[in-house]
């Protein structure tokens, strides 16, 4: 059974995320494809899939649930997979007989890692992330002393596979002087960290934001997230790539489409409220369009009155109170209008256009959480 509305992802505008993002990585860096929040909000399974196709290897998730769609739904032998935050006791046993990556922060995780590892007979493979300021997790620098040495008398049961850290806010030059600080305290320890082994190990700071801000410190790798599928992290690194690189054209293309289809038409008299309340009143005859979606699809209710949806090439304004379930369009400019037209919330048609960060800014959300808050179980389609 199909939902009431459906997401498209675009193969063409992953291939284009992706070449912009090698350009600025160069062919020494790795770039990690971060697929946490269901691949924001683009289906883990289907992204990964779709990232997996077109050549990327290498993927970083939330949570040991992230990583274990991921790893069903790809079963392949040739990827990484990194889990840079939650993995319960009870996970632990599994990421480790897969040979999955993991970020260590803390020293309970620390001798969780040592204990499984040493009744399974095989090495943790561990990122010991450091905290350099961002004060959310990761091992403070003056604990580094003690960590050496229960990681060296451990050895044989981890992996150290990498050094890490997290920018705090890398998008807006207000952190500047902060995000400076920590680059010096990282540059401090990441090479004394790297020679606690004899392997060669991958030092990782940038997320999307970073790497177009602070390229410098693009390392062994980055871990891109909001780039890949087509957004600028804020409208502030948007003038900033532009003024930059002294150009207007987008190298970024939206991979999200969002649709649904007219379920129901009628015509109202003038004189009459339209749903629940009293917020939208027909000054005119006007003709609605009764469309499937609502809050719990992910459209928000401050599109009440203020939403648009593109209807056969036109922009149309949602009127009334966004329901659970349901929202109703003014068709009155666009009377060709038919039961089982293509709805399109986010997305194009011919010279129209919805893009995510102007439904963000107009359902008063940023991209990353309108994304992320599309409901798992709306259907995930691939297109060329």
């Amino acid at each position: 059974m199909k939902s009431t509305s459906w997401i498209e992802i675009s193969k063409s505008a992953l291939k284009q995320n992706y070449a912009f993002i090698k350009e600025l990585t160069g062919p020494e860096t790795l770039f990690s494809s971060v697929l946490k929040g269901n691949a924001y909000g683009h289906g883990i399974a289907v992204f990964g899939s779709l990232a997996y196709e077109i050549g990327q290897r290498h993927f970083s998730v939330f949570s040991a649930e992230e990583a274990y769609e991921l790893y069903q739904a790809l079963e392949k032998t040739d990827i990484t997979i990194l889990i840079m935050g939650s993995v319960n006791q009870d996970q632990m046993d599994w990421v480790i007989e897969q040979g999955l990556e993991f970020f260590l922060f803390n020293d309970s995780r620390l001798d969780l890692a040592i204990q499984r590892a040493k009744k399974l007979g095989i090495k943790a493979k561990i990122h010991i992330e450091v905290e350099t300021g961002m004060n959310r997790t990761g091992f403070g620098l003056r604990t580094l002393t003690k960590l050496r040495e229960k990681i060296e008398s451990n050895s044989q049961h981890l992996d150290i596979k990498g050094v890490c850290t997290h920018l705090a806010g890398a998008e807006s030059i207000a952190n500047y002087k902060r995000i400076q600080d920590q680059v010096k305290r990282f540059k401090r320890v990441k090479s004394n960290i790297a020679s606690w082994t004899d392997s060669p190990i991958q030092e990782h700071a940038l997320c999307s934001a970073g790497l177009m801000r602070y390229p410098r410190l693009k390392l062994d790798m980055v871990r891109v997230g909001i780039i890949q599928y087509g957004y600028f992290p804020t409208q502030e690194m948007a003038v900033y790539y532009y003024t930059r690189t002294k150009t207007f054209e987008n190298p970024l293309k939206q991979v999200l489409s969002w649709k649904t289809r007219i379920m129901d038409i009628n015509q109202i008299p003038p004189g009459e409220f339209v749903g629940y309340g009293t917020s939208f009143f027909t000054n005119t005859s006007t003709r609605i369009a009764i469309i499937p979606i609502g809050y719990s699809d992910g459209f928000a209710r401050s599109l009440s009155n203020n939403g648009k949806v593109i209807i056969r090439g036109i922009r149309l304004n949602v009127v009334g109170m966004v329901n659970m379930n349901m929202i109703a369009v003014d068709i009155n400019d666009q009377p060709a209008a038919e039961v089982g037209d293509e709805v399109i919330l986010i997305g194009k048609e011919g010279d129209a256009e919805i893009s995510v960060s102007s439904f963000s800014e107009t359902s008063q959300q940023v991209n990353y959480e309108l994304l992320t808050r599309l409901p798992q179980d709306i259907d995930r389609i691939l297109i060329d």
